[in-house]
């Protein structure tokens, strides 16, 4: 968990200043071009993984043969992705009615080849819970595909830039993972143990690519029925509501999966596994995105100057959305580990299905109205997934709440009075300092006060780290 943490505090603390930076220098239409290509570009990278990352770590044993066979089967299908999005570049263009998207998209997706060279290796480090070669690969590739993201803005490539940094980024984690994990492929070809995966693995597969859907479902639309001014502005805002989730979501999901398939002949320690990770969870996802929510307007403006300032409004309703996503990660992974997958695909693809007809239905209405259904959707979700971890676990609704509404409502309460005692400062630079201090004051206050044993056991931790 703390080497999770380290991975996921460093990234976002770089992907926070070189987005800076990069946002001042570039256009919301720039960030937009990138943001409508997305889906194509994650989609196929997961149709070359297969799902056998997954599948790999929940063999108790795998052989050199299984990862051999998955390395392999992973290269011939990254190819043929990409060559398929190759060729196809046109038809892209025209959906989102921009010639230039043709030749940009067939660069932006050559990550996808390098991608498929990294999956083996990252599915040793991730069985092996190497969680520390895994934050040094990721921190070390966003670190330098930060640096040429910002010098080729700064010499005027426009959105070029931002398809490079993820060339960059791919090409770096995958030469790190492999300098890391001991494990090299051989040219022996059999993909039997292919098909022993595969029924597990598809089920991932799909449920990964509708989970990618989900995320870009506002990119496609948008880009399809507005501009690509609007496009840029709700992308910075869904990218800086995920920044804040992403530093709680990657610290669980880099452990939770593993640790959780570890505990499989002992139900009742795995029950009180997945009850601790979901307190850690809240303690930290609430206070943290609620008080984005809270000053997304100074953080906005200060940080990247008021032409965003329209991400602002977004960034606030997708908070509330983003401070649940981590909580729902530790649910699904779970039911991942008991390798269930046939039920993680179908409740990822519900969610797809109804939150795609909500959003053709309500694009009429303004983006300010789907980014709300949107929310309340993702909210609502989460209660689905407990619905089915408490079937195979036992984790009772009862349980849930006293797990994670003490932290909601001491959320709630403080981000709402610090709004209310600074809503007079007028000055941005003074608000922001304002509010950081006094909710994050109030709240380790009322924590301490309350006794919370999962911060007592954070502060204990961190001791121990400084003592050592």
């Amino acid at each position: 968990m703390f080497w999770g943490a380290m991975n996921n505090s460093v990234q976002q603390l770089l992907g926070f200043l070189f987005g800076i930076v990069t946002l001042r220098l570039l256009s919301p239409q720039d960030n937009g071009m990138m943001a409508i290509i997305a889906i194509f570009s994650q989609v196929a990278t997961v149709l070359q993984d297969s799902g056998f990352r997954s599948a790999l770590v929940n063999i108790k044993a795998p052989s050199h043969r299984d990862y051999n066979a998955v390395f392999w089967f992973n290269i011939i299908v990254g190819v043929t992705m990409y060559l398929v999005l190759f060729f196809t570049a046109p038809l892209i263009a025209a959906y989102y009615h921009t010639p230039e998207l043709t030749w940009f998209s067939r660069y932006a997706f050559l990550s996808i080849i390098l991608a498929s060279f990294n999956t083996a290796q990252s599915a040793w480090l991730f069985k092996n819970l190497c969680a520390k070669q895994q934050a040094k690969a990721a921190m070390t590739a966003v670190l330098l595909s930060g640096i040429v993201c910002i010098v080729m803005a700064w010499q005027g490539f426009a959105y070029w830039s931002l398809a490079t940094q993820g060339l960059v980024f791919m090409g770096g984690y995958m030469l790190m993972n492999w300098h890391y994990s001991p494990w090299r492929p051989t040219f022996h070809f059999d993909f039997r143990p292919i098909r022993g995966m595969f029924r597990f693995s598809v089920k991932m597969l799909v449920t990964t690519v509708v989970e990618r859907v989900n995320v870009n479902i506002m990119n496609i639309l948008l880009g399809r029925y507005f501009s690509k001014h609007d496009v840029g502005i709700y992308n910075t805002a869904y990218n800086w509501s995920q920044k804040g989730a992403s530093l709680v979501q990657g610290m669980v999901a880099q452990v939770a999966q593993p640790v959780f398939s570890g505990l499989q002949d002992d139900r009742e320690r795995q029950l009180r596994v997945l009850r601790k990770m979901m307190r850690f969870t809240s303690f930290v996802s609430f206070p943290l995105m609620f008080g984005l929510s809270l000053v997304s307007e100074e953080v906005i403006v200060v940080a990247i100057t008021a032409k965003w300032l329209d991400s602002a409004m977004l960034l606030r309703i997708l908070s509330i959305s983003a401070a649940f996503s981590p909580l729902s990660t530790v649910l699904s992974q779970y039911i991942v580990s008991r390798g269930r997958s046939g039920i993680y695909l179908g409740c990822t693809s519900a969610l797809c299905v109804l939150l795609a007809g909500m959003m053709i239905l309500l694009h009429g209405e303004g983006i300010g109205v789907m980014v709300w259904a949107y929310t309340v959707l993702f909210v609502a979700w989460f209660f689905v997934w407990h619905h089915f971890v408490s079937r195979l676990a036992g984790y009772r609704f009862i349980d849930m709440l006293a797990d994670v509404v003490p932290f909601l409502v001491a959320s709630v309460c403080i981000m709402l009075l610090t709004g209310w005692a600074t809503s007079s400062v007028d000055t941005l630079w003074l608000r922001l300092v304002l509010r950081f201090t006094i909710s994050a004051s109030l709240y380790f206050a009322l924590m301490k006060m309350l006794r919370v044993k999962i911060l007592d056991e954070c502060i204990e931790f961190v001791m121990r780290k400084i003592r050592k």
